[in-house]
């Protein structure tokens, strides 16, 4: 029955977390990652990256060393061109292992204008630095 709840569970939050954002600011959570490096210019809105719901389903290795991901925000210029080709992103992101890039506003959900960063940064806020 245990069993039976949880499956229910899991499945009720990952509905919610495939549904498109309807506001218009990003909703970074802490220790998202905000990628602005390209999206901007593009007249695209900048992407919202979910590290923490990455981070409990796969080994920080997977992206740091597997597919080659820098850690610092803003390390790897990751265009929408390698995503599509199956680099970064779009290792998992190709309709297979997790949903294909078609619907932009999944993930390029982010204020127009705001700095790549990682949101609610802790050594930011230590140093007395605000994160943008």
């Amino acid at each position: 029955m245990k069993e039976k709840s949880l499956r229910g569970l899991l499945l009720a939050v990952a509905i919610l977390l495939a549904l498109p954002f309807t506001a218009n600011d990003a909703r970074a959570e802490y220790g998202d990652v905000v990628m602005n490096n390209f999206a901007d210019a593009a007249g695209m809105r900048p992407v919202v990256f979910p590290h923490w719901f990455h981070r409990i389903r796969f080994r920080c290795k997977v992206c740091h060393a597997d597919l080659g991901f820098k850690f610092k925000a803003g390390g790897n210029e990751v265009t929408m061109a390698q995503i599509i080709e199956g680099q970064f992103c779009g290792a998992c992101h190709n309709g297979e292992v997790a949903w294909s890039i078609e619907n932009c506003d999944v993930c390029h959900s982010g204020t127009p204008g705001t700095a790549t960063q990682v949101h609610g940064n802790t050594v930011k806020s230590m140093l007395g630095k605000k994160a943008k």
